[in-house]
């Protein structure tokens, strides 16, 4: 009797399954299984909403691909920029409260935050952060490459972030604005942006499983791990990427049933379950064009899409004549999209573990076709057309890919002479060593092999559990060194924001350890042509050169005999070491010659 009971509950439970299932979604899983296959995924969930409901709810692969475990709908993924509505919905809030304006500066909340010239400084107001108006370029490699969990130490480095066009000029996607739109919702309530978005949106939309950090995702249940494709269809794993400081720009994870909560609550107005979570007029601010992306006209291949602009955190475009809100996410083995129709009171949400992926794309577009009723495209089948065609192109294009590459050449200095330590305020700071008998950099706890390319010209290659990535020889990013008129390499440069002129970072020679002892053989006075220089130790185990009419230079040991000025870039002075161990002159090394002072006898 009791298996017969079973045995009709879950009978009833499947009818009332597939009761909910709506028409307009008949056989879709079918659909989006190719569309898992054609992308190669390892794999992804989807939520739909309508109204108030969640109308479909699914997950397709696995989330951990190795160990064959599926995705469901409450897998949680890192949806990377799809964070930024949650960002910008905590300042709607303070507006609301009456704690800000959108219309204020940025400096009146942070005192210390300095852009990169008065024009800046004296212009920019709260809303160019929000719907990225500055001026500014992206300059992404200042935080993925040299990441901090310190928000202000982030802060710090926009002065030196240089911008590409004036302010409200043109849009231009930056991080960096979002995370200052995070640090003022922290100075103003007092507490972290993620204790905020915690408080305002998690808690009362009841996003239970929903997080912020990767050491939450870490120790959560049910998360997927993050993937990427080699060599066209291999699937391999990647490390979470701890955003660290930048958080506010795209660090929450969540689940597509979490994720429906707050489609939920933008579709009806900022309400969810009759509270209102987030103002009303704020709403519809924020999907409103606040800023033109680009013109966005109809083309043969989206002859729908009619502009392309941007609210607080949404992008703004048409699809088969119906507004579209969405937002895009991106970071290491992770993709997602944000998406609603609000005159369609519909919301998808996508999520998956595969990195720079078109799934999120294909699943949506597949899906609002159905929903909308405005004709069907196979979103799969162009996609799989595209590859094919991209395989081809990159077949054919091969040979041309390292035609500037110059055959034969050498670079300038020793390895040992490129080595030191390399620093750019607006970026960060790391090393260049020689490692058995190569060059490498050391940056926070990576490492990247520095492999010659042509003359002063190196690139920069992957180095995964041990191993140099060969495959990214000739193909990498590419470092240019540059040498002072002294013929020291004073600084590199790397091609890393597409809007400027490479981003120069300044060499400082390794110093070597040198006791006090060592150091005492170079003190003394020096004959320079009638003139006297004195050389003496300070602070124990400092050495200083000074010359009457010229300030103290405290000298840096690069090598034996060998110091750097400490405050003149390109000056050197070395000591010669006589037959008897004796230190015997001084020569000072400057881009305007070289010159020798005889050591006076005791």
């Amino acid at each position: 009797m009791k298996k017969f009971f079973l045995a009709i509950l879950a009978l009833c439970f499947f009818a009332t399954t597939q009761g909910q299932t709506d028409k307009r979604l008949k056989k879709i899983d079918t659909e989006l299984e190719k569309i898992l296959e054609a992308t190669k995924a390892a794999g992804f969930a989807v939520a739909v909403v309508e109204g108030d409901k969640v109308i479909y709810a699914k997950g397709f692969g696995y989330r951990d691909y190795e160990n064959k475990i599926p995705v469901d709908a409450n897998t949680l993924f890192a949806i990377g920029s799809s964070s930024k509505a949650f960002t910008s919905a905590v300042l709607g809030k303070l507006r609301e409260d009456d704690k800000l304006s959108f219309n204020d500066s940025p400096l009146e909340y942070i005192p210390e935050l300095k852009f990169y010239n008065n024009d800046m400084n004296n212009n920019i107001i709260i809303k160019d952060l929000m719907r990225h108006s500055t001026g500014l370029p992206r300059h992404d490699a200042s935080w993925y490459y040299f990441p901090t969990h310190s928000k202000d130490s982030l802060i710090k480095r926009i002065e030196y972030q240089e911008p590409f066009t004036g302010i409200r000029q043109k849009w231009y996607y930056n991080n960096f604005m979002f995370l200052t739109q995070g640090v003022i919702a922290e100075r103003i309530t007092g507490k972290s942006w993620e204790d905020n978005i915690s408080d305002y949106f998690f808690k009362p939309l009841g996003m239970t499983r929903t997080n912020a950090t990767i050491a939450e995702m870490k120790s959560a249940s049910n998360a997927a791990l993050g993937y990427q494709l080699k060599k066209g269809d291999i699937i391999s794993k990647m490390d979470y990427y701890d955003i660290a400081g930048m958080s506010p720009a795209g660090s929450i994870n969540s689940s597509v049933n979490d994720m429906s909560k707050w489609l939920i609550t933008w579709i009806n107005n900022g309400k969810y379950k009759d509270t209102q979570i987030i103002p009303e007029e704020y709403i519809k601010e924020a999907m409103s064009s606040q800023m033109v992306i680009g013109a966005a006209l109809p083309s043969e291949e989206l002859p729908d899409m009619h502009f392309a602009n941007y609210g607080y955190g949404w992008m703004l475009q048409s699809y088969r004549g119906h507004y579209r809100v969405e937002h895009g996410g991106n970071i290491d083995g992770f993709s997602a999209s944000v998406a609603f129709f609000p005159s369609d009171k519909i919301g998808i949400v996508v999520l998956t573990n595969q990195n720079g992926s078109a799934v999120t794309g294909l699943v949506r577009n597949t899906i609002s076709d159905r929903l909308l009723g405005e004709g069907t495209t196979d979103w799969t089948q162009r996609y799989i057309d595209r590859q094919e065609k991209a395989k081809k192109a990159q077949e054919e294009n091969k040979d041309e890919d390292n035609a500037a590459n110059v055959k034969g050449t050498k670079p300038s200095h020793n390895k040992i002479e490129y080595t030191g330590t390399y620093t750019n305020p607006g970026y960060g700071k790391f090393e260049i060593i020689v490692k058995n008998d190569s060059l490498f950099t050391k940056l926070n706890t990576t490492s990247q092999y520095i492999n010659h390319y042509h003359y002063d010209t190196f690139e920069l290659i992957d180095v995964n559990e041990g191993k140099v990535d060969t495959t990214q020889i000739g193909n990498a990013l590419k470092v240019i060194f540059n040498s002072n008129v002294g013929g020291e390499i004073s600084n590199l440069e790397i091609e890393i924001e597409p809007t400027l002129g490479p981003i120069k970072f300044k060499r400082t020679p390794n110093t070597i350890d040198v006791t006090n002892e060592s150091l005492q053989k170079y003190v003394g006075s020096y004959d320079l042509r009638g003139n006297e220089v004195k050389v003496y130790i300070k602070d124990e185990n400092v050495l200083y050169v000074f010359l009457q009419g010229q300030p103290e230079y405290e000298l840096l040991p690069v090598a034996e005999h060998k110091f750097n000025l400490k405050i003149l870039d390109g000056y050197k002075v070395e000591f010669t070491e006589g037959e008897d161990g004796t230190i015997s002159n001084l020569t000072f090394v400057q881009p305007n010659g070289k010159f020798t002072a005889t050591k006076k006898g005791d």
